[in-house]
């Protein structure tokens, strides 16, 4: 097959020679800023058969079927297939809760998030690189809620990574902390006087600050590609099982930084079969703004919700989305070219969620289907009822966090208190280490010289 090259979104001419996936993977950023993806016409294509196929198969070894063109020659297969079998060792259940009508239940991994299946992929892959080349990294990454935890536990305790994780010290819950800050060892969890975007914005700057160029820096945020392809197994893995009622399939996504969403029009693009994208965002309402007026504004300083992990105010892959329509956005989000609307239109729908609307939702959910969510998956339930998406399609929600996460919520929502996985319930009474910082850039800097 054609080499899968990828280039930044800030070359739209392409100036610059492409870089393959492992490379891609290993430098995170590309270094005028902007974030690597591939050309879609070179992306592979896994026909209708294969896909229907994938229904009675494991997860693991869908992983490998879509995911082996992208690192074929640069992992020996046996060692591809043994990474994906350790990388999903862990159920995916996809619940019918009424016909036509299902939940795809992405958190029953190590830390109880759907960014468990991008961060443990990663990590394998970057440990293999890493041992191939002899040498070490520094995973520099920010999170609003979930990212964090999930990349902590990827690559915790492994000799050749340290891991330097920033989050927004007053919107994350207090069992999304302790994923990060109880382990140790090899992970520095820093607790930013901010929000997620301040967090990114100082990963951003690391990446491209000469003072730092000693420093062998890669990031495990979703601007990093090889978030995005792991995430875009789960899409094959629910369509080719879902419970399906004749109906167009609509698939609803709760959005923050947009990687998930990328995740599954890049398997779109490879061929799975999905009529509309529900992108579903909370009161961070940037993205449907932006199709309703063809104007695009950040949201600066980004809006607390109660799905914090999508208090996101200036997603940093929606500037892969116009590229893969055709527009050119930079990285802070000024549009050069516009994309294709049209096919926009055709692909995608969003809508914003309040607050009051996810207490809403995850009270409607519980009442009429016994079905108990998350405010991140009621924020995409309340999208399908806002948009009326049940009555012209079969849909499938994605629940990206486990309820427990947010007992609080739910407790005082619902009154049901969610189980503890055994994986946070070790983590309950363990000892905390943050390193607080200001937000400034000259703070974090000296912070990060002394950590690594």
């Amino acid at each position: 097959m054609t080499n899968i090259l990828f280039y930044s979104t800030n070359d739209p001419m392409r100036k610059n020679a492409g870089i393959d996936f492992a490379d891609a993977l290993m430098k995170g950023l590309a270094p005028d800023k902007g974030l690597y993806l591939m050309d879609p016409a070179v992306l592979p294509h896994i026909p209708a058969d294969a896909i229907a196929e994938f229904g009675s198969l494991p997860y693991d070894e869908i992983a490998y079927r879509v995911l082996l063109p992208f690192v074929e020659g640069r992992v020996e297969k046996s060692a591809f297939r043994a990474i994906c079998a350790d990388a999903y060792n862990y159920p995916v259940p996809l619940e019918n809760y009424a016909p036509g009508h299902s939940i795809l239940r992405l958190d029953c991994g190590p830390t109880a998030s759907f960014k468990d299946f991008a961060a443990r992929m990663m990590g394998r892959l970057i440990r293999y690189f890493l041992a191939e080349q002899g040498r070490e990294m520094v995973i520099l990454t920010a999170t609003s809620g979930d990212t964090g935890g999930a990349v902590a536990s990827a690559f915790h305790g492994l000799d050749n990574v340290k891991v330097v994780v920033l989050y927004p010290i007053a919107e994350v819950s207090a069992r999304q902390r302790k994923q990060m800050t109880t382990l140790g060892k090899n992970v520095f969890a820093v607790g930013v006087d901010g929000k997620f975007d301040d967090c990114q914005a100082l990963v951003k700057q690391a990446f491209v600050d000469p003072e730092l160029s000693y420093l062998p820096l890669s990031s495990a945020n979703s601007i990093n590609v090889g978030r995005l392809l792991p995430q875009s197994v789960y899409y094959f893995y629910a369509v080719s099982r879902a419970n399906r009622n004749g109906k167009p399939l609509a698939i609803c996504v709760p959005s923050g930084n947009f990687g998930n969403l990328m995740g599954g029009l890049l398997a779109k693009h490879m061929g799975l079969s999905v009529d509309k994208f529900v992108v579903a965002v909370n009161e961070n309402d940037e993205f449907p703004i932006y199709l309703r007026t063809n104007t695009y504004t950040p949201i600066s300083p980004s809006r607390a919700c109660l799905s914090n992990a999508m208090n996101v105010g200036h997603p940093s892959n929606l500037a892969r989305l116009v590229t893969l329509y055709g527009g050119i956005m930079d990285e802070k989000g000024n549009v050069s070219r516009e994309p294709d609307r049209a096919k926009i239109a055709n692909d995608l729908m969003s809508i914003e969620v309040t607050d009051a609307q996810t207490r809403d939702a995850i009270k409607q959910a519980y009442d009429d289907y016994k079905v108990v969510i998350e405010p991140h998956g009621a924020v995409g339930w309340q999208a399908l009822n806002l948009l009326k998406t049940r009555d012209d399609y079969d849909t499938i929600m994605l629940e990206t966090a486990h309820p427990a996460k947010f007992p609080e919520t739910i407790i005082e929502t619902i009154g049901v208190n969610p189980p503890l996985p055994d994986s946070m319930a070790q983590q309950a009474d363990a000892a905390e280490t943050s390193h607080p910082c200001n937000g400034d850039y000259a703070d974090f800097k000296a912070l990060l010289r002394r950590l690594v």
